[in-house]
């Protein structure tokens, strides 16, 4: 009897650890990713991520921390100098939200040129890249080139709908009359 009692008890613990490996596994697997670097869209169940482009995992949390500070120098300082200087020295030019944020800067600082250079390369390294399609569009407004900004908002529409805060973004700015000098 001491026997089977025993061979029960070890079934029922063994049942219970197979039971509670699945809620376990998910709970501490889900605990360490710091926040994606700036809000996107989900990706595309049909198209696999460039791992350039994935989100910083726990191994990169200096990656993580250092482009939280360049966000912050822009959106909260509009210290958009520094913000270059801290993006370019992260190392990773070839991520799409990186070089996006350089050339986000460029252009707040007027640098037209060089700001158009770093949204293509943003947008090579992620033809999906939403953000990079709003900034983009709107750095065509203020160069006047409606027609193109028109393009980047059909682009943003194919993406991810006309709710997103990116396409009504651009689309109230292409609302605005032409030559009315607005920066965005």
């Amino acid at each position: 009897m001491i026997k089977f009692a025993s061979r029960l008890l070890t079934l029922a613990a063994f049942v219970v650890a197979l039971l509670a490996a699945p809620i376990f596994v998910p709970v501490c697997a889900a605990g360490g990713d710091p926040p994606a670097p700036e809000s996107s869209p989900p990706p595309k169940a049909t198209k696999a991520k460039k791992s350039s482009e994935n989100r910083p995992g726990i191994e990169d949390t200096a990656f993580a921390s250092g482009y939280r500070t360049a966000y912050a120098a822009i959106y909260d300082r509009n210290d958009y100098a520094a913000a270059i200087e801290q993006l370019k020295a992260l190392g990773r030019d070839d991520n799409a939200a990186v070089a996006n944020l350089i050339g986000y800067s460029y252009r707040k600082l007027g640098d037209y040129k060089v700001s158009q250079v770093w949204y293509e390369r943003a947008l090579k390294a992620d033809p999906d890249h939403v953000k990079t399609w709003q900034y983009y569009g709107l750095w065509q407004v203020e160069q006047g080139n409606r027609d193109s900004a028109q393009y980047h908002l059909n682009r943003i529409a194919s993406l991810v709908g006309t709710n997103s805060e990116e396409y009504r973004s651009l689309a109230a700015a292409l609302e605005k009359p032409p030559g009315t000098g607005l920066v965005y």
